[in-house]
């Protein structure tokens, strides 16, 4: 039995490692309504974005995201708003990529800066 005991010890400190290799890359998601701006950086990217809310009924998240490091890594911002995800990649050191995401049926959505 201490055979198998060790081995699922060493399975699940893998399993725990491996999780918090993925979450060291990617930032705090913000969930944000209508006027609220951000400006997250992370080892490896940075990105800026503003929510709006053009009509009473929907929104836009209108910003950039910065690929900073030659790691060979992307940067990404992923926003969800209203059960629909978009996604705008900038890759290689010092690209920037802009992006405008419209959301109908909500006045707030979630963003989030990672890097992959």
């Amino acid at each position: 039995m201490p055979a198998v005991r060790k081995t699922l010890i060493s399975a699940l400190s893998t399993a725990v490692l491996a999780g918090g290799l993925a979450l060291g890359a990617a930032g705090v998601a913000n969930a944000d309504g209508c006027g609220a701006t951000r400006s997250p950086k992370i080892d490896g990217a940075m990105a800026s974005w503003t929510i709006t809310c053009p009509t009473k009924n929907s929104v836009r998240v209108t910003g950039w995201v910065e690929d900073t490091s030659m790691d060979g890594d992307c940067a990404i911002v992923r926003v969800v708003a209203n059960s629909t995800q978009q996604a705008k990649k900038a890759c290689g050191s010092d690209v920037r990529e802009h992006f405008t995401f419209d959301f109908p049926g909500t006045q707030s959505a979630e963003a989030r800066l990672a890097t992959a």
